[in-house]
């Protein structure tokens, strides 16, 4: 059953591991709205929430998963193929 739960860790690591082989919506009764930061990104560089409907999402999320990258990583590599363009 222990494989079935979300883990309870504060590591990034052990959390990115998890999700790479779990899909979330498996785990909708344990999910909670969290409303101030949980993770804070280190390094440089800014955040940018971005709001999608439930297709875009699953559309970004599958992208992703056929590339072997995360979603953040592909939506990152979209807006550095597109932006220098449109700015320039």
């Amino acid at each position: 059953m222990g494989e079935n739960r979300i883990p309870s860790t504060d590591s990034i690591s052990e959390l990115a591991r998890f999700w790479d082989t779990h899909d979330l919506t498996d785990f909708d009764a344990e999910l909670e709205a969290v409303e101030e930061t949980v993770f804070v990104a280190e390094g440089p560089g800014h955040q940018l929430l971005v709001r999608l409907d439930d297709v875009e999402a699953a559309t970004v999320r599958e992208l992703a998963r056929a590339r072997g990258v995360d979603e953040a990583t592909l939506v990152r590599e979209w807006i550095r193929d597109h932006v220098p363009k449109a700015a320039g």
